[in-house]
């Protein structure tokens, strides 16, 4: 059967369901040869496919799709939410692999942490429901406590609900607010829906602030709670379906 004559989903879609890899990673993978369909290698992401009979990763066999799981993770300031770095430095998958549960599959980050941000940190095996819940279009919201050296009013942080342009980068709108002073640094909780890269810091940062401690404490309708850090504990099934509703009808 040729290309244009299949039928059925994208090939990166079906491998990312099945807890491959994300979309964009499928396609990484395809580009350097590493998939194959019943032994012939696949060209192009374009592929589609109504199941994954046939498909190979670096020649095996992919597995059937596992039921979707949900992990939380207290993620430590210094870890890479990578799987691997070149210079060597830690990532969260070497925190994971004595945090997460024996019988946990391979599981991938839902969005990102900075280096030095510590918090709430949302782990699946499952890249469609990542997708879902990364895309800005669904405005899934993630809450953040940042520690702030410098001053500034609640006044400024309401302004922000407008949404703000900084060096040509759009930030949507933001509903923050300044919790307590302690000192030179005051405790600001702000809620954003795009979770742009480190958002929360160059917002704060054109304010004025610089930033000392940044905590994210819930993503959706999970929150970080009383998580021990560098611990991590399963989102119970029930809850992924709320997780679900939470995020938008993908507009795009």
């Amino acid at each position: 059967m040729t290309e244009t004559e299949r039928t059925g989903d994208r090939i990166a879609k079906l491998l990312a369901r099945a807890g491959v890899a994300s979309r964009r990673e499928v396609e990484r993978m395809i580009a350097d040869g590493r998939i194959a369909i019943n032994g012939e290698t696949v060209e192009t992401p374009n592929t589609l496919l109504e199941h994954l009979r046939g498909v190979t990763v670096d020649g095996k066999a992919v597995a059937k799709p596992e039921p979707t799981r949900l992990f939380a993770f207290h993620k430590p300031t210094g870890l890479l939410t990578a799987e691997r770095d070149p210079k060597g430095r830690p990532t969260i998958y070497d925190a994971l692999r004595n945090a997460l549960p024996k019988d946990a599959p391979r599981v991938m980050p839902i969005g990102r942490l900075d280096f030095n941000t510590e918090g709430l940190l949302l782990l699946t095996n499952d890249g469609e429901f990542k997708r879902l819940l990364e895309l800005p279009a669904n405005a899934v919201e993630r809450t953040y406590r940042a520690r702030a050296h410098g001053a500034v009013s609640q006044e400024q942080l309401e302004s922000l609900i407008e949404g703000i342009t900084i060096d040509g980068v759009h930030y949507g709108p933001i509903n923050a607010n300044l919790e307590r002073r302690t000192g030179a640094n005051q405790w600001i909780e702000l809620t954003i829906t795009e979770g742009k890269n480190r958002e929360v810091r160059r917002v704060l940062e054109h304010l004025g602030l610089e930033v000392n401690r940044l905590m994210r404490t819930a993503f959706g309708p999970i929150a970080l709670g009383d998580l021990p850090r560098g611990q991590a504990v399963e989102v119970p099934r029930q809850d992924i379906g709320r997780f679900r509703s939470a995020a938008k009808k993908d507009k795009r």
